[in-house]
This record gives structure tokens, C-alpha cells and sequence, in this order.
């Protein structure tokens, strides 16, 4: 990552992703840890290696992260030259959150963006991440004050790219079979439980969908949740099996499926939608496509990077709002759309 000028003045942005094996052998230690702890049975721990050998024998999501990282930092450089040092921090590997906290601290950086690969917010995700990050910032020595960006699914530039794959993906299909062709968008589903304490992330997808399906010029189009884990407790639904299945049922033809809450490929986009999903639209009679992801688009390194340059300027506003001309403090205002 570039690191020229003066560390002083330098802003830190700390990118975070989830993390993926590193390899075979280490798939037991990464679902240990993503399960806090709790080994894997046998039994799971095959089928997951069996997931992984149809896509290829590991995710490509490492790849695609470090790719992430670099173009950011190559388009903030190009925006602001100077001014920004890029880390990446994975929550289940190497390197770790914490550790790219440490790097801007070890570069003499005080103040530092957060901004996780994933749009919408919510507490069991985004919210995670924030408190890794800014916990990690408070307890480096010196301090670094991290300020995590909640969500950028509505930011400038993103919707307009996700329509565009959402155009390309309906024009593969047979023209005749286009008008009856549903687009589903797609997100990583979460215990139900977050919709008690008012969390948002449900509502930010139906709200991500109806945007890009208008940008799109999609009129039919539906919301559905994939991945969710194995514990007793009620995950968001519906399925995205449920809702091919139901689109069979009623005279549609095709699903287009775009999964508006990834922007990498990885297993869950590889084997749960590219494999499961589209098994399930066989199943249904229906043709199945799925929208190509944004890896190595660098127009979504430009979205972020003006995601980090309008979050690192409302934080210095807000630090300078904080001291009155005499001298004294006053509390700092909230910035719209914070959480």
C-alpha cells in the first residue's frame, strides 16, 4: 500500500472482509473460530469440504479481497493524493483486523476510516466488525480514533453498476423468455431474532432491490435470503429455494438471480447459488442466470473511495465542531445515517 507524505497527516482506512480458508487444512481451525470456538462435527465438516472441492478446492475470496484493498487505495491515491493509508483486515484470517489497526498505528496514523465489503448494515455483521475496528483503535498504543461507515448501498455510482449486471444478466436469456424472467436479489440471511431489536438490515435490502430492479427496468422481482446457518432458531425468509420453487408454480420461465448483498465470489455465491440454487430452478422448469459479481470492476473501487473520503470529512468536521472558538468543548454532533 502507498504510505508517501506525512504519516501525521495521512487518514487510515481499514478494510474488512470476512475471510476465507487459506486451505484444506485449514478449513477445521477457520469454522472453529467462525464458530466461537465450537469445533465442527465430522459430518459437517465434510460436507463443507465437499462444497469447497465443486467450487475448485478453496474460495477465490482471498484474491479478490487483496484485489479489493489495492484498487482502493490505488483510486483513493489517484482522488487524494496523500492523504490515505489502506489496510485489510480479515475477522476469521490473516491478516486481522486488529493486526491492520496496529499497521496505521506502526505508520503514525491517529484517525482511520472503517469500511466493511458488504452494503447494508447490520448488528450481527457490520455492527461486528465496527466494534473489532474501533476497539482494536482504542487499545493501540498510541490510540487511533476508528470511525466505521454503516452502510454504502445507496452511495453515488453503486446502484447504477449493480443495474448494469442486472441488464447484461436478462439480455443472456432467450428473448422469449425475458418478459417472464423474475429478478431475485439475494442477501446472506441472518436469525430473525434482529427484527425485535429494529435492526435495519432487512429493510435496507428491500430497499437496495426496489432501487437497482427501477434502475434496471425490472418490474418483476423479488427479495430472498440464502446461506442461513445450522441452529434451531428462525432465520430471515424466504428461502432462495422457496422462492424459485414458487416462481416455477405460478408460469415463470426464468430467474435471474443477482446477490445485491456480495460484491466477491465466494462460496456462498459459487456453490449456494451457482450449484444449489440453479439445481433448484432445473427442478422448477426454469432457465437460471446469475448476475456477474463486481470483482475487478474498478468503478466499485471508486464508489468506496468516495465512500471514505465523504466519511473522513464529515469526521473532521465533527472534530472541529467539537471546540468552541474560546476554547471549550461541546458535544459533537451526529452525522445522518450513523449508527
Amino acid at each position: 500500500m502507498s504510505r508517501a507524505g506525512a504519516t501525521g497527516t495521512r487518514t487510515g482506512v481499514v478494510l474488512m472482509a470476512h475471510g476465507t480458508p487459506a486451505d484444506p487444512d485449514d478449513l477445521e481451525r477457520f469454522v472453529t473460530e467462525v464458530r466461537r470456538g465450537r469445533a465442527p462435527d465430522p459430518e459437517l465438516l465434510s460436507e463443507l469440504a465437499h462444497r469447497y472441492q465443486r467450487i475448485g478446492g478453496a474460495s477465490p475470496l482471498a484474491q479478490r479481497t487483496r484485489w479489493h484493498a489495492d484498487a482502493l487505495a490505488r483510486a483513493l491515491e489517484r482522488e487524494r493524493p496523500g492523504q490515505f493509508t489502506v489496510e485489510l483486515g480479515y475477522k476469521f484470517a490473516p491478516p486481522r483486523i486488529e493486526e491492520a489497526v496496529s499497521a496505521l498505528a506502526r505508520a503514525g496514523i491517529r484517525r482511520a476510516v472503517g469500511v466493511v465489503l458488504a452494503p447494508h448494515y447490520s448488528q450481527m455483521s457490520v455492527g461486528d466488525y465496527a466494534k473489532r475496528a474501533e476497539g482494536a483503535g482504542r487499545e493501540s498504543d498510541p490510540p487511533i480514533e476508528v470511525s466505521t461507515v454503516p452502510q454504502w448501498y445507496l452511495s453515488p455510482g453503486f446502484v447504477p453498476l449493480l443495474a448494469e449486471r442486472v441488464r447484461q444478466a436478462v439480455a443472456h436469456l432467450p428473448e422469449e423468455d425475458r418478459a417472464r424472467a423474475t429478478v431475485v436479489f439475494t442477501a446472506h440471511s441472518l436469525p430473525e431474532r434482529i427484527t425485535e431489536a429494529g435492526d435495519p438490515y432487512p429493510e435496507q435490502l428491500r430497499e437496495s432491490a426496489a432501487v437497482v430492479a427501477a434502475a434496471a427496468d425490472v418490474e418483476r422481482y423479488a427479495v430472498a435470503w440464502q446461506s442461513a446457518g445450522r441452529s434451531p432458531e428462525r432465520w430471515l425468509e424466504p428461502d432462495i429455494s422457496e422462492v424459485i420453487a414458487d416462481l416455477g408454480r405460478t408460469g415463470g420461465s426464468a430467474v435471474v438471480v443477482c446477490p445485491i448483498g456480495f460484491v466477491s465470489e465466494h462460496l456462498e455465491v459459487l456453490y449456494d447459488l451457482d450449484i444449489d440454487a440453479a439445481s433448484a430452478a432445473e427442478q422448477a422448469g426454469l432457465l437460471f442466470t446469475r448476475t456477474e459479481m463486481l470483482d475487478g470492476d474498478p468503478r466499485l473501487a471508486d464508489v468506496l473511495a468516495g465512500v471514505v473520503i465523504a466519511s473522513a470529512g464529515e469526521e473532521a468536521h465533527k472534530a472541529d465542531r467539537a471546540v468552541t472558538q474560546d476554547g471549550s468543548l461541546e458535544p459533537a454532533q451526529n452525522v445522518e445515517g450513523t449508527q
